[in-house]
């Protein structure tokens, strides 16, 4: 099912050549973010190009229920009146997170320094994803959590009434559990440190110094070793949000695909801690080119020039890439499957955890396919072929990701290709079906 309705069965055809501009709405993990620091600030945030995601929007109503206010202004045009950093009110309900594991990571970040309760929840795929990694730091804080065996949710976080610095190396590379130690490090007295021997998504330190926080980064033998100072008085900021470089992924990859393609996809962040695909891709012969390069909030942003390109080569993904693409090895493995030779995914063990286990997800839908693929626990490897037969229905496993990648496969196998359940697409990029369409992509409701 998807996270919040009846299953929504999607199914993508062959197409001809896609064109047009895409225009990407706002990223996901920024959008997440400017919420979260603009409820933590003194006075009023202003965010234009929010994400009106289900994810982001069940972030908007976390910060409603701490005491923030949170107004829609317009289309992505928010306002947040804050509450300052330790001012959160304990929520009177529930805080249900949907599928967002950021949200719900970084929300817990947010209070476990404050000294109130929360109960957090979220749908089933977000319910069996494993919440240790977070509450393990946060507990060097002095918070507390209750949860189901395992470290699952639901589970009731209890903040630190006494809260203390915390200097942590991360165990796996996660910018999800970076930006929740941060977010505690908040209202912490003194400096808290996180050690991150692999760099992950810098939009939290970014962030932070952007709304008036103390931040330091040096690279040392141990890695980024990022040093917070706690206690700052955050300052309401304006926000523009830049646009998504991991939901650019699908019309950038389906026009690299589909022959006779050419788009072009304004204003995507080209920040160095996301760009791994577009490396990646680079590297197996696409035709993208990055027009009018510039920084926007803080990030920087370009314009993609997106052709078809049939001679695209497999290439090996080395470990150390795998934290600044991870949410696009779905779709690399598509394209993958119509490259030619072999493509080897290196260190991606984190897709076993994200929404769905997406090593296993891709592996049985592309099998499904017709595409040989081999797996173990941290690698993933397409052996690509000239044309791939479909024709399968293919489980999303409540991951938005998942629908989107195999349904750009659809648009360019012998057959088409069902997804059981595109509702969960909606949590990430709920324009994905009309912007395809808009480009000339043959992708529909099932039923419809």
């Amino acid at each position: 099912m998807s996270a919040h309705d009846t299953p929504i069965p999607m199914v993508a055809r062959r197409s001809g050549p896609l064109k047009g501009e895409a225009q990407i709405p706002g990223d996901k993990s920024i959008s997440h973010r400017a919420l979260i620091l603009g409820a933590l600030s003194v006075g009023e945030t202003h965010v234009t190009g929010l994400l009106e995601g289900q994810d982001v929007l069940d972030t908007a109503s976390a910060m409603r229920a701490f005491g923030a206010t949170v107004t829609q202004l317009g289309q992505g045009e928010w306002r947040v009146q804050g509450v300052g950093v330790g001012g959160f009110a304990e929520p009177a309900q529930v805080i249900d997170c949907g599928n967002s594991g950021t949200g719900v990571r970084l929300i817990m970040g947010a209070m476990a320094t404050t000294p109130i309760s929360a109960t957090f929840t979220g749908d089933a795929s977000l319910n069996k994803r494993p919440m240790a990694r977070i509450t393990d730091p946060l507990a060097l804080f002095g918070a507390r959590a209750v949860g189901r065996q395992g470290g699952r949710l639901p589970m009731t976080l209890v903040g630190a009434a006494e809260p203390v610095p915390v200097r942590y190396t991360l165990p796996m590379p996660s910018a999800q559990v970076k930006s929740a130690v941060l977010l505690a490090g908040l209202n912490a007295p003194g400096e808290t440190v996180v050690i991150e021997p692999e760099a992950t998504r810098d939009h939290t330190e970014r962030m932070l110094r952007g709304f008036g926080a103390e931040v330091t980064v040096e690279e040392t033998d141990e890695g980024r070793v990022i040093t917070l100072k706690g206690q700052p008085e955050l300052l309401g900021q304006r926000v523009a949000v830049p646009r998504d470089p991991s939901s650019a992924a699908f019309p950038v990859c389906a026009a690299l695909l589909v022959p006779g393609s050419e788009i072009t996809v304004p204003g995507v962040s080209r920040n160095p801690t996301r760009d791994g695909l577009y490396v990646t891709l680079l590297e197996m012969g696409a035709d993208i080119v990055f027009e009018n390069p510039r920084i926007e909030g803080g990030e920087p942003v370009a314009d993609l020039r997106v052709r078809s390109s049939p001679g695209l080569q497999g290439v090996e993904t080395p470990p150390e890439r795998a934290a600044s693409m991870i949410d696009e090895f779905p779709v690399l493995s598509v394209v993958a499957a119509l490259a030619g030779g072999t493509t080897v995914m290196r260190g991606v063990k984190e897709l076993r955890v994200k929404e769905s286990d997406r090593i296993d997800a891709m592996a049985r839908g592309l099998e499904a396919c017709g595409v040989r693929i081999e797996e173990d626990a941290d690698t993933l490897i397409v052996h690509g072929m000239a044309s791939v037969p479909g024709g399968a229905t293919v489980e999303s496993r409540l991951d938005h990701r998942i629908a989107m990648a195999f349904l750009v496969l659809g648009l360019v196998s012998e057959r088409p290709v069902t997804v059981d359940d595109g509702g969960p697409i909606a949590t990430s990029f709920p324009l994905f079906e009309p912007l395809m369409a808009g480009l000339g992509a043959a992708i529909s409701r099932a039923n419809g």
